[in-house]
Parts: structure tokens; C-alpha cells; sequence
């Protein structure tokens, strides 16, 4: 009795999830998508390295929407040059364009501008409304005492990244003294805050030597930044630094002599293993939702069909959390009825829809913690090696350095709390 039960039930489920996309096969317009982004400046490698990944799920979804039925997607990308003003400028034009999602995420300062500019406007505009999809900004503070109704934040903040990061960083009992480096802004302060609390915590017998917050994305010249790290004896480095600030610290510090570790955030690309080189292996240290070393099948076949897209190694740069994303949103479109009364684009809907996100691709998966809108989803560390040795099947760029996965964390270890207090969506 009990199989016929889960037989009906699954009948059901399939027919529901069949007739939504048969429902929306029939919406003409496709859901507008608008990248806001830094894709000039100095950071303007690091905004089409995102382009390329949202790209990639675009074109994956609208394949599958023309075989099977559903709601296709329409990318635009505007420029955001890194600035919070040119940030809600773009944001206005995506909206007089008609985009009823935006995405962003290499500034959370830039985020932040745009949750509160979304809010005032979604509350003004109830017909025009928009949803904000975050896939790197990651200031704590957007999931807690900032949450919105209207943002959803797909990558794990800087506390979650710490708590990862430290698990490896205290098994090193060899290391005695660090220095704390980062930009200055939200998420350059946010790193050092919790990289104090985390150290007195877990290692508080390591002593911080020195701690640093420079100009993001103005710093040409990052020798004497290296040259007050080595002068210090510090044996490590912890920085949440990105981008060029990233390639050209490592750099300098190489340069310098520095010959210690580096813990960090996003030093698993963009220039920064080639930059650093030999000097890096087994001493250059990086947390994600995913890299290309994970050992299963299902992630070699994902970042091969990735490397078959974009083949140039200069473009290798794919993030598994920005195509969870995107499947998280076709999930949501597709089990709603897409069109409200007035044939606009029912973003209410879509929201409530995200807020119970659980999706699964290639092996890895998330879900969408509805209380915050923190996606919750498995963390991993690796360690730089030499492309060829065990463990480090694929490189990084062509560099010839990849990283080695050292310590997986499950989503559930990986959550934290949250001190969110939902408004209500009207």
C-alpha cells in the first residue's frame, strides 16, 4: 500500500513540475536578467570572468527550455566600473529596460547600495518590482542586520569562509605569527574582524604581527606592503583580497622574499597561482564552494564541459555556486504560475519560490535558507601544488599549479546563525 502511495505522489509531483513548464512555455517574453558588474577598470577581469559563467547557464537553460519547455532567459550586462553611484545608475537603466532580475556580487559595498536601492524601489514600483541575485558579495551583514525580502545570496559570507578556512589554518601547530592584510572597505573589514575572533578562538597562540587595510583597487605598487609583511617575521599572510589587489600583493611578496603562507579567500585564480609560482606550492592556501580538483566524477565532468565552452585558459574561471544559481532561478520560474493579472512578470511569486530553492548539479547541491536567504551548500579548502601530482588533475589559467582539495565541510557544518528579521514582502 505504502509503495502505490509514493507511486501516486510521484505522479503528481512530475505531472505539477510538467504542467508549470507547459504553463510557462507559452510566456513570450523571456525573464530579463541584468549583470551589473566592474567590466572596465581594475577590476574589469574579474566582472568577465562572471559574464562567462552566467553566460554559460543562460545558454544551458535556454537549450533545455527549447527541447523540453519553460521559461527562457535574456542576459544583459552593464557596467558598474566598481562604483556604488555607477551601480544605481545601471540599476535604473536595467529596470527601464525592463529586467526583472539583477545580479551582482564582486563589491559588497556595491551590494549593499543596491539592496537598499531595490528596496525603496520595489516598494514605490509594486508592478515593477525586481529580485537581486548575489553570488560573491559576501559582507556578513547582507543575510543579517541588511537582509531583504528582495536579495538572495548564493555563495557562503566571510564567517562561513573564515570558519573553513581556520579548520585548516589550526592544524598548523608549526605557525606562530600572521599578518592580516585587506582592502578597505565592508568586506576587507569584515575579513580582518573575523579572522581576530577566529584566531582567539581557535589558535590564540598565534600572534597577529600586523594588520593592514589599503585602497581597493588603487594600489599599483604593493612592495612596501610586502616589505612591512617580511619585516614583521610573520609567517603567514590571511588576506580576503581579490582581483589585481590580489595578483599584485602576491607578487610583491614574492618579489620581497616573503617565503611564508598564504591563507586566503580567492587565491585560487585570476592570476594569482601563476604570479606566485613555485613559491606557492604547499604554501598558498584557498576556500570556495568548489574546485575543479574535487574528487568525483561528477565534478571532472562539469568543469570539463566548462574547459569545452571556453577552451582559452586565460578564461578559466568557472564558480559551481554562480550555476547552482542559475539552476535555483529556473526552478523557481518554472514552478510558478510566471504572469500575475496585469501580464507582468509575477516577481512575488519567483521570490516565494527561492525562498525554498534545493537544487543539485553535477554531484554538488544547496538550499535556500528562507528565514535569511543564505544559501547554504558544502565548503571546501585546498592547497596549491603542482599540476600532475596527486590530487591535482587540473590546473589553474594553464598556470601549471592547481589545488589540492585538503578538507571538505558539509553544509551543514558549514552553517551559521543569523540575526536576520525578514520585513514582510506586501
Amino acid at each position: 500500500m505504502k509503495f502505490f502511495l509514493k507511486l501516486f505522489l510521484a505522479f503528481i509531483a512530475i505531472t505539477l513540475h510538467f504542467s508549470a513548464f507547459a504553463q510557462n512555455d507559452s510566456v513570450s517574453t523571456p525573464l530579463k536578467i541584468a549583470m551589473i558588474e566592474s567590466l572596465s577598470g581594475p577590476f574589469g577581469n574579474t566582472g568577465e570572468a562572471v559574464y562567462r559563467n552566467l553566460l554559460w547557464a543562460t545558454e544551458r537553460v535556454n537549450a533545455r527550455a527549447a527541447t523540453k519547455g519553460g521559461v527562457k532567459f535574456e542576459l544583459k550586462r552593464y557596467d558598474s566600473k566598481g562604483q556604488s553611484e555607477e551601480a544605481t545608475s545601471a540599476l535604473r537603466s536595467a529596470i527601464d529596460d525592463g529586467a526583472h532580475i539583477i545580479m551582482q556580487g564582486n563589491s559588497s559595498a556595491v551590494a549593499a547600495v543596491l539592496i537598499d536601492a531595490i528596496n525603496k524601489h520595489n516598494e514605490r514600483e509594486p508592478n515593477k518590482r525586481v529580485l537581486f541575485l548575489n553570488y560573491s558579495a559576501i559582507d556578513p551583514a547582507l543575510t543579517n542586520e541588511k537582509c531583504s525580502p528582495w536579495h538572495f545570496r548564493f555563495d557562503a559570507h566571510v564567517d562561513m569562509r573564515m570558519k573553513a578556512l581556520v579548520e585548516v589554518l589550526k592544524e598548523d601547530q608549526a605557525l606562530k605569527s600572521i599578518y592580516i592584510i585587506g582592502q578597505d572597505y565592508s568586506f576587507g573589514h569584515a575579513v580582518a574582524k573575523e579572522a581576530k575572533r577566529q584566531l582567539a578562538l581557535q589558535r590564540p597562540d598565534v600572534a597577529i604581527v600586523g594588520e593592514e587595510l589599503h585602497p581597493i583597487g588603487r594600489i599599483k605598487d604593493f612592495l612596501p606592503y610586502a616589505a612591512k609583511i617580511k619585516a614583521t617575521g610573520a609567517q603567514a599572510v590571511l588576506t580576503g583580497n581579490f582581483g589585481n589587489d590580489l595578483t599584485l600583493l602576491v607578487k610583491s611578496a614574492k618579489e620581497a622574499g616573503f617565503d611564508g603562507k598564504f591563507y586566503t579567500f580567492f587565491g585560487n585564480a585570476l592570476g594569482a597561482p601563476a604570479a606566485i609560482g613555485d613559491a606557492g606550492v604547499g604554501k598558498v592556501v584557498a576556500v570556495a564552494d568548489w574546485l575543479p580538483n574535487v574528487p568525483t566524477p561528477g565534478s571532472e565532468a562539469f568543469y570539463q564541459a566548462f574547459k569545452v565552452r571556453f577552451p582559452n585558459p586565460a578564461d578559466d574561471y568557472v564558480h559551481m555556486r554562480m550555476q547552482l544559481m542559475m539552476e535555483a532561478l529556473a526552478q523557481a520560474v518554472n514552478s510558478v504560475k510566471l504572469q500575475n493579472s496585469n501580464n507582468a512578470i509575477n516577481i512575488v511569486a519567483i521570490q516565494a519560490a527561492l525562498k525554498r530553492a534545493m537544487v543539485a548539479f553535477h554531484g554538488q547541491s544547496g538550499e535556500m535558507r528562507g528565514v535569511d536567504h543564505q544559501f547554504q551548500q558544502p565548503l571546501v579548502v585546498g592547497l596549491m601544488d603542482k599540476q600532475g601530482v596527486a590530487g591535482v588533475k587540473f590546473d589553474v589559467e594553464g598556470s601549471g599549479y592547481g589545488f589540492r582539495v585538503i578538507k571538505q565541510i558539509s553544509a551543514k557544518a558549514a552553517e551559521l546563525s543569523t540575526t536576520c528579521k525578514m520585513p514582510l514582502v506586501r
